[in-house]
């Protein structure tokens, strides 16, 4: 069987698509964990001795057809979402010229396969050195002012993601890709999942955005990025400044998992750096600088964000309820907390490292967290959760008997260095 598989592969360059399409279909039963030929994939990549891994001709092909026509492009996708879970083709996949086509495609609102290019830049980011090259990496495109997205990116053009007719005149412009990527990601929650696919703006919903954004965010060049003040506009450098995260902090709530998940990991990697908890936790009336950058933009004002997916039903004494963000203030009686535990634990362990500053916990105290989350503790159902909660409410209303350095007190939550302290719970960037 794997002798007959192999001579399917010359046939990925085939000159007839039926024929490229016919090969692609039966080489992809075998790219899923566990298929009993998924090796004819890797063979050859590991290298041998002090000779560096090539590309083999099997992945070249791959990353060509998902350029091709729609079925074939489709496949191809699939192939390589199912094929990136191993470390082996991280590089092949990541090198420049993959990833600008890979990035410019998702851009292009009218990417029809946009999501599976979503799910592939996910599982790539897994690993450190995606996440590096994306934060640096520029993509060509030209301004089109008429049309929906205002840009096509020149790279993503493909058998599935047209050139724009009439062309757009001048000369391509680069620019960084991941506010870009902020942008897209914002436009793609905007649509009707049930609506007609050709009416929508953007094509794809690229919910697995999120997960790309959680994983550039576990180190801290990522957190930077999503706590620096930039223009709101990343076509204009003149437009008003944002920090990236407050673009994303609203889909906490959101009905998707994905996209939800990937946000509230996103955030809560993000309150690693107690530098940026002012503007995170600051309304947007007022503007907040996080060093080192001395560019001020409005606070993004995380809090209702973190507190709505633990808050229920619960009626709260009129007192109770003017401590709380207005978003919070008279929740009607169908209102449901996350479903997902695991959800519900970043959270709590959102608000358990913003309570690792003096100002932090202060805050959190103004504005009614103990009692949202003494509602969550009541209905609570997960030991692990719970825990954490109870651990935040010791926070909340302990004694304030901390040394002050500097004006600015740090409590350690979570990553405490003693032998004794228990490893379920320490929190980390996820």
């Amino acid at each position: 069987m794997e002798a007959q598989l192999k001579e399917l592969i010359p046939f990925l360059r085939d000159k007839n698509p039926q024929v490229r399409q016919i090969a692609l279909s039966n080489l992809l039963g075998q790219t899923p964990e566990g298929s009993p030929h998924r090796n004819i994939f890797y063979h050859g990549l590991g290298g041998t001795g002090l000779q560096k891994p090539k590309e083999t001709d099997i992945i070249r092909d791959l990353k060509l057809l998902c350029r091709d026509q729609l079925a074939v492009a489709h496949d191809a996708f699939r192939a390589l979402v199912n094929l990136s879970d191993s470390p082996l083709l991280v590089p092949f996949l990541s090198e420049p010229a993959f990833l600008t086509f890979l990035v410019s495609y998702i851009l292009n609102a009218d990417s029809i396969l946009a999501d599976l290019a979503s799910m592939l830049l996910s599982n790539l980011t897994a690993s450190s050195s995606p996440c590096a090259a994306l934060l640096t990496l520029n993509v060509p495109i030209l301004k089109t002012p008429s049309s929906p997205s205002s840009f096509f990116p020149t790279l993503a053009r493909s058998g599935t993601c047209f050139a724009p007719v009439p062309y757009p005149p001048g000369e391509p412009q680069d620019i960084l890709a991941l506010p870009l990527l902020i942008d897209a990601f914002v436009e793609g929650a905007s649509m009707d999942p049930s609506g007609d696919r050709a009416s929508r703006k953007r094509k794809g919903e690229l919910h697995f955005l999120a997960s790309v954004f959680a994983n550039i965010s576990t180190s801290p060049a990522g957190r930077t990025f999503f706590i620096t003040s930039r223009p709101t506009d990343p076509l204009n450098p003149n437009s008003t400044n944002e920090y990236p995260l407050a673009k994303i902090v609203a889909f906490t709530e959101h009905q998707d998992t994905i996209r939800r998940g990937g946000v509230a990991s996103t955030l809560k990697n993000c309150v690693f750096s107690s530098q940026a908890h002012r503007a995170i936790l600051s309304p947007d009336t007022e503007t907040v600088v996080v060093p080192p950058s001395t560019l001020s933009a409005p606070g993004i004002d995380a809090l209702p964000y973190i507190l709505l997916p633990l808050a229920g039903p619960e009626e709260l004494d009129l007192e109770d309820q003017e401590k709380l963000p207005s978003a919070l203030q008279f929740l009607p009686s169908t209102k449901k907390r996350d479903p997902d535990p695991v959800l519900r634990l970043t959270h709590v362990e959102t608000l358990l490292l913003l309570c690792t500053t003096r100002w932090g916990r202060d805050y959190l105290r103004d504005h009614g967290v103990y009692e949202i989350v003494r509602g969550a503790h009541m209905e609570e159902t997960v030991d692990k959760v719970s825990e954490h909660i109870e651990r935040l409410v010791q926070l909340l209303k302990g004694d304030e008997s901390v040394e002050t350095v500097d004006g600015c007190d740090v409590v350690r939550v979570g990553d405490q260095d003693d032998d004794d302290d228990d490893e379920d719970n320490r929190i980390e960037e996820v």
